[in-house]
């Protein structure tokens, strides 16, 4: 698990000091978690799960859930303002019919 995390944490291309500071935790704590001298509790799991917008069972098992991205995206889409969302909208629209004209 403790690879997994760190894996997590590099995809997102945060620090360990970020995480620290975001989990409340020194950044030689988080050292000590991703080399797995640390053991993590089950609330700390659940921070980084939301930390990292990937699920325990990912953490833990290395299983993606089984919801995908459709269901991620989505919540994180609901959590943007009315403006950035059209915005994004927009882009899907673009892109969308850019590869209609590149197939036609």
């Amino acid at each position: 698990m403790h690879e997994r995390l760190k894996l997590a944490r590099k995809a997102l291309h945060l620090t360990q000091e970020f995480v620290g500071n975001q989990m409340g935790m020194a950044r030689t704590t988080i050292v000590a978690i991703e080399s797995g001298k640390r053991d993590v509790s089950a609330s700390e799991l659940a921070a980084f799960a939301e930390l990292y917008g990937i699920s325990m069972d990912e953490l833990v098992h290395g299983r993606a859930p089984a919801e995908g991205k459709t269901a991620q995206f989505a919540r994180a889409f609901a959590e943007l303002q009315a403006m950035d969302q059209a915005e994004i909208i927009n882009l899907m629209q673009f892109k969308k019919r850019y590869r209609e004209q590149l197939n036609d």
